[in-house]
């Protein structure tokens, strides 16, 4: 069960491995990109082309579909970056029901785990697999996987990564269950946090924090959904920067332009800007960017 990229690669591990995928659930298809075609999940692009049965109910409660799920008489459902499972759903399999989640758990639950952990400013992820409860994110773990995040690594390049390792843990994770070995150990619920799903409205630069919490901020949200500030009213959004040591200080938000290269200040100095897209353009480099964008001097982002 899972429906983005994120999925694929475990998907692709087990059919390798020669095990009996009976089914895939997925996300309906909907209209997609901004010519609205309707088109598929990338699951169900990828099933498609191994000749994988594909279920993709409205709603997880559907009598329907359960009962299509109940004749598949499945040992066992693994569920990688999909929705939330009803009890009657995730109780069905015979060996039970286990999720891949992109975190240490019982660090970041939640929808969001990749980009909160690099926005916090965290030096390693991993990947968890737990055996699902009705409480989101909370069922007993039965393996990890440690990852350190680069200094300039974005949450794109940490989502890339492990997936790839998440794939090899859900890979054990099945080989375990099916030898009866998982020895699943409980969360300590004390040590959790959230990592809630981020919208648009919260990806706005606060110019007046750090120049790391900006740094991070940026990266942990870069490619999507992308930090954004705005200069004439209309958004830029930021993918790239870096921390920059400025000989004079500078405003929070304020723009200096040097040659080809693009600082904006912090509370503490500056930030270099080092891809940016300007609302209704392309994605590009900032020296690209320069030139054809002028800042009047000393023009502050909101």
């Amino acid at each position: 069960m899972g429906t983005p990229d994120f999925a694929i690669p475990s998907l692709e591990i087990l059919l390798k491995n020669q095990y009996d995928v009976a089914a895939v659930v997925t996300a309906p298809d909907k209209p997609r990109g901004r010519g609205q075609q309707v088109s598929f999940t990338p699951v169900k692009e990828f099933s498609v082309k191994h000749s994988l049965p594909v279920l993709q109910p409205a709603s997880l409660k559907e009598p329907s579909f359960i009962s299509s799920l109940q004749q598949i008489q499945p040992d066992l459902f693994v569920v990688v970056a999909f929705r939330i499972l009803p009890k009657e759903v995730f109780s069905i399999p015979a060996k039970g029901a286990f999720n891949l989640h992109a975190s240490l758990l019982p660090k970041y639950r939640g929808a969001a785990p990749i980009n909160w952990a690099i926005i916090n400013g965290e030096k390693e992820s991993g990947v968890t697999t737990f055996f699902l409860q009705e409480a989101v994110d909370t069922g007993t773990i039965i393996l990890q996987a440690r990852v350190a995040i680069g200094e300039t690594m974005t949450a794109g390049e940490l989502h890339d990564v492990l997936a790839d390792v998440g794939a090899e843990i859900v890979l054990q994770t099945v080989r375990l269950i099916e030898l009866g070995k998982a020895n699943p150990r409980s969360q300590n619920d004390t040590l959790a946090s959230p990592a809630p799903k981020i919208f648009k409205d919260g990806c706005r630069i606060q110019w007046e924090k750090s120049s790391r919490e900006i740094h991070n901020f940026i990266r942990g949200l870069s490619p999507y959904p992308t930090a954004w500030t705005t200069h004439d009213g209309k958004q830029l959004k930021i993918y790239r920067s870096q921390i920059t040591a400025m000989q004079h200080s500078m405003k929070a938000g304020e723009v200096l332009v040097d040659g080809s290269a693009l600082y904006v200040g912090s509370s503490d100095g500056a930030v270099q800007i080092l891809e940016l897209q300007q609302e209704g353009k392309k994605r590009m480099s900032v020296a690209e960017f320069l030139r054809g964008y002028r800042f009047s001097a000393g023009v502050v982002l909101d």
